[in-house]
């Protein structure tokens, strides 16, 4: 009988590529789980994901109405995408969701960032997307670490046991 060694989870490496309130969240969450569980983190936030580490941005993310086959109405109605494109649905549905997170206890991004922050973990930049969109540091949350390129957050993200995941 083959005996398997169990190998924890020593090190994660999260990219948020996308800017929308439930993919930035799916980020904090996993980064902030894994700080608790102490677990080395590191998060590297590219493209539209800057969204959720801009000072401007970071509070006021939105809930994708269209292109969610996910999205559900109350009572479990699927939710027409067509709906999705009307004016003032996808504020109504982003502030429902922003309601229902408050109510489970979930912070703002900008505590959620300090929390990572506070517990060991790292937030990055994306060099080519702060350029590309021709922000700087000072744009970003005091919580962000450095603009780095893909390729250092690679380096980050070397050794055994570690797991890099994409949201």
């Amino acid at each position: 009988m083959e005996i398997k060694e169990k190998k924890p989870l020593e090190k994660v490496c999260i990219i948020c590529a996308k800017g929308n309130l439930e993919d930035v969240y799916a980020a904090l969450v996993m980064a902030n789980g894994a700080v608790m569980e102490g677990i080395e983190t590191n998060v590297f936030f590219t493209f539209f994901g800057l969204e959720g580490i801009t000072k401007k941005s970071m509070n006021h993310l939105h809930t994708a109405t269209t292109g969610n086959p996910a999205m559900k109405m109350p009572g479990g109605i699927p939710f027409p995408t067509m709906l999705g494109g009307l004016p003032g649905v996808e504020s109504a549905v982003s502030s429902m969701m922003r309601k229902q997170m408050e109510e489970l206890g979930m912070p703002p991004v900008d505590e959620f960032l300090e929390m990572i922050t506070a517990g060991g973990g790292s937030i990055y930049a994306c060099k080519l997307a702060v350029d590309m969109f021709k922000l700087t540091k000072d744009d970003f949350s005091d919580e962000v670490k450095d603009i780095i390129t893909i390729g250092e957050f690679y380096e980050l993200c070397d050794g055994d046991r570690t797991q890099i995941i994409f949201t």
